[in-house]
């Protein structure tokens, strides 16, 4: 479940609240009984590393070298 964060637009009191996605917004400070905003804040989760796309799921390919020439009348040696 994630976890949101409120203040209280009377006594600026902030406080966390654990709750469904499903359940409705907060709507009351517990602190004074106002009303309260819900607010934007940044969450703990980053990622680190190549990542999934350099650790192997793209494999590397290289262009493919041309053989060498055994007597044909090309320029390629």
């Amino acid at each position: 479940m994630p976890m949101y964060e409120y203040r209280c637009t009377c006594c600026n009191n902030q406080f966390e609240l654990r709750q469904k996605f499903s359940d409705p917004p907060a709507s009351k400070c517990p602190q004074c009984g106002a009303t309260v905003e819900k607010m934007i804040s940044s969450t703990a989760f980053s990622l680190k590393g190549d990542g999934w796309f350099n650790s192997g799921y793209c494999p590397k390919t290289e262009a493919p070298k041309p053989a060498a020439c055994s007597g044909c009348a090309c320029s390629g040696e």
